[in-house]
């Protein structure tokens, strides 16, 4: 098993030429494909919607990573996994009841992923980190694609 994954973010890409830049990304040695799903609610900025990934998912070659930095994830669930997301990464400062959205994932057939922000505990995962497949921890608050600050 590898230790790492690489998996490039296509907010990233050139969006007047995506199916290149997602060709580019099948023919690399990358492991995921990384999609940044933001509403302008959750945090300042808005980024793909639902015909983009559908787009994005009919050219990739390999599996899809979708983070959401939206309000309310539980109500796309559904959604994204029927758009070909593989791995579905919610927010934990916006789940009311984390648990019920990861089995909620998983019920959907995805794996089940959460994403913290530079100023949440990584012990708020205490009880739940053995139902997840993946834990992102921000380095930078979300919201904007090559954030430096």
């Amino acid at each position: 098993m590898k230790t790492s994954l690489i998996a490039p973010s296509i907010l990233a890409a050139d969006f007047a030429n995506l199916q290149r830049d997602i060709e580019m990304v099948n023919n690399s040695e990358a492991d995921w494909f990384h999609i940044d799903i933001m509403d302008g609610v959750f945090v300042p900025n808005i980024s793909f919607g639902m015909p983009v990934l559908k787009a994005i998912t009919k050219h990739a070659t390999k599996p899809i990573d979708v983070h959401l930095m939206i309000v309310n994830p539980d109500q796309y669930i559904e959604t994204f996994a029927a758009l070909g997301a593989n791995i579905l990464t919610v927010h934990y400062e916006v789940c009311n009841h984390l648990h019920r959205t990861i089995q909620a994932i998983k019920a959907a057939g995805m794996k089940a992923g959460v994403a913290l922000n530079p100023h949440t505990p990584v012990a708020v995962l205490e009880d739940i980190i053995a139902d997840l497949d993946l834990v992102c921890i921000m380095s930078v608050n979300p919201g904007f694609g090559g954030n430096l600050s």
